[in-house]
């Protein structure tokens, strides 16, 4: 369920612990590898359950506003704009704003346009969604593509698992089951004829999945390996120099737990938290590391992603490669996939994006997390980025008109 959002300056703090995984570039590993986590790590109980609120864009009040499409914005657009229309073509998601007929016309545009200002002027009608008392306000975190160590093989210096989806993970659909569940997933496992939940991190690291020849690559530092989670995908920089690029495949179906605010809670870390202060602390206490991994039971497993060249970016949740400062990740209850955004920073000029990815952490009307790129100019990038934002959602015009007549 998705919980109505707090006021701005609650949201920025609560945000800033919830992504703070994308803060700062990784920094070099230590020599030694951390010890594996032990089978007693603490899982922390459940939070406690969110106040019903609205569920999709059309449960909000949308607002007509004029555009004009930010100057620098170019080829790279168009481009990701256009990758999107195959799916666009084909889909409906939960925001109920992707009926294929609506996107017909600017995807048939796209196919010949060549200055993406007047392409995007022309071709959509801007609006901004409220849930609360000021509209088109959001938050928004970057984040980006990691390279870390690892080895095809278990290896003498590389002994933390990434594990391929396990055959027994069972995914659930509940959109089969009622409309305002469309979108959401429910991941367990079988027992006789039961879904159950699935084992947490603290299980995984215990040895839940050892033996079942689901590894994917072996990472050199756990904490890494932790992050590149977090990410849900990544560079492994394999010990003969080549590049294994993997990517998100499924997750164990457990609430994800930002540890930063975890360390914060304990009185091991102070405000501001950020991934550099994280990592130096995992790196400073080994032996409490594992546990404090563990304090977040979600798990992502990966696949091998061969059909990338090495200049793409990751495969994003629409199905084709990320276009680095312009692909960003939202929440698609309320921000259709393949939407063009633009977003304003504080004391920045605006910049358009186009939806074309989500993640965990990414919940809620005004959510976005704008993807940098790859390796330490894309972390230093990401790093950033933790900010309250102005947002227009661009739709095409049957769309827009459609939801600015509909009452929430």
């Amino acid at each position: 369920m998705i919980a109505r959002r707090p006021p701005l300056l609650a949201l920025a703090s609560a945000l800033l612990l919830a992504a703070c995984a994308t803060q700062a570039p990784l920094q070099p590993a230590p020599t030694a590898p951390p010890p594996a986590a032990p089978a007693s790590a603490p899982t922390p109980a459940p939070a406690p359950a969110s106040p019903a609120g609205p569920s999709r864009a059309t449960d909000l009040v949308a607002t007509r506003v004029g555009h004009d499409t930010p100057a620098g914005t170019g080829a790279d657009a168009l481009a990701a704009f256009r990758a999107a229309c195959p799916s666009l073509a084909r889909r409906k998601d939960r925001s109920g704003l992707t009926i294929p007929a609506d996107w017909a016309a600017p995807c048939a545009a796209v196919a010949t346009a060549r200055d993406a200002r007047s392409f995007f002027n022309a071709q959509f009608a801007a609006v901004r969604l409220a849930d609360g008392p000021v509209a088109g306000r959001g938050f928004a975190t970057g984040y980006f593509e990691p390279e870390i160590a690892a080895s095809r093989t278990k290896a003498p210096g590389y002994a933390t698992p990434l594990y391929k989806r396990p055959p027994d993970l069972v995914e659930v659909d509940l959109g089969s089951f009622r409309e305002e569940w469309k979108g959401r997933t429910l991941r367990g496992r079988l027992d006789g004829n039961k879904v159950i939940p699935y084992p947490t991190r603290a299980d995984i690291a215990a040895g839940a999945l050892a033996g079942k020849g689901l590894e994917i690559a072996w990472a050199a530092d756990a904490n890494e390996a932790f992050f590149l989670e977090i990410q849900g995908s990544g560079r492994l920089r394999l010990p003969d120099g080549r590049i294994m690029r993997i990517g998100y495949e499924s997750q164990n179906g457990r609430d994800y737990v930002p540890i930063g605010r975890v360390l914060k809670e304990q009185g091991k870390l102070k405000d501001p938290v950020s991934m550099a202060s994280i990592l130096g602390w995992l790196r400073a206490n080994p032996g409490e590391a594992p546990a404090i991994r563990a304090a977040n039971p979600s798990a992502v497993f990966f696949r091998e992603l061969t059909d990338i060249r090495p200049d793409q970016g990751p495969i994003g949740s629409m199905g084709h490669p990320l276009t680095p400062r312009v692909s960003a990740a939202v929440d698609p209850a309320f921000t259709p996939y393949g939407a063009p955004l633009i977003v304003e920073l504080p004391g920045q000029p605006p910049v358009l994006q186009v939806a074309a990815d989500t993640g965990g952490a990414i919940r809620g009307p005004g959510r976005i997390d704008m993807f940098r790129g790859p390796g330490a100019a894309g972390a230093a990038e990401a790093g950033g980025l933790a900010s309250p934002i102005d947002l227009l959602i661009l739709l095409p015009k049957p769309a827009a008109e459609r939801l600015l007549a509909r009452k929430p």
